[in-house]
């Protein structure tokens, strides 16, 4: 992973910590930050007639859950679904938990949640549940080469509410 960044440019400081950050919850309470600013990395899979399917990496703030029919809309992927832990390990050589953005076994499409832009610095796994980074989330696009996308469900707990409808919409 860090040798995947140093081919882009990109120089990140991994913090070992002691505890494990499988969950976003952990590695906030770990950080001292919001779990918002925690980066999941969630791995999906879209089926492929032929072969393994198509990973598809999604990078979302940590209180927010993707929802499949805004991701397969945007990835013009129909069959989308969450990957096994056994296909999360094949398709991008990490273990859940502690999957980074980057440095995978093979290519993989990235799609970011917009709401890690809200944050000046956001923190990522760096291949093991107990290393993470920080990274601008501009910083973060820019080295997965992501597409920024509304793939959330529900406002996240840092979230400010939507705005009630006027009448008549």
């Amino acid at each position: 992973m860090i040798d995947a960044a140093a081919l882009r440019g990109v120089r990140l400081e991994v913090h070992e910590l002691a505890d494990t950050t499988h969950t976003a919850e952990d590695a906030a309470r770990a950080l001292g930050v919001g779990q918002a600013q925690i980066v999941k990395s969630l791995v999906f899979v879209a089926p492929r007639d032929e072969g393994l399917p198509e990973p598809i990496i999604c990078l979302v703030a940590g209180t927010n859950r993707v929802s499949l029919a805004l991701l397969a809309a945007v990835t013009g992927e129909a069959g989308v679904r969450r990957a096994t832990a056994r296909e999360a390990r094949e398709l991008t050589g990490f273990s859940i938990g502690g999957i980074p953005p980057i440095g995978h076994v093979r290519p993989v499409r990235v799609v970011m949640d917009p709401d890690l832009g809200r944050y000046a610095e956001v923190w990522a796994a760096a291949g093991h549940d107990r290393s993470v980074f920080p990274i601008s989330p501009a910083g973060l696009r820019a080295l997965t080469n992501a597409i920024v996308a509304e793939i959330a469900e529900g406002p996240s707990a840092e979230t400010p509410a939507p705005r009630p409808a006027a009448h008549g919409s």
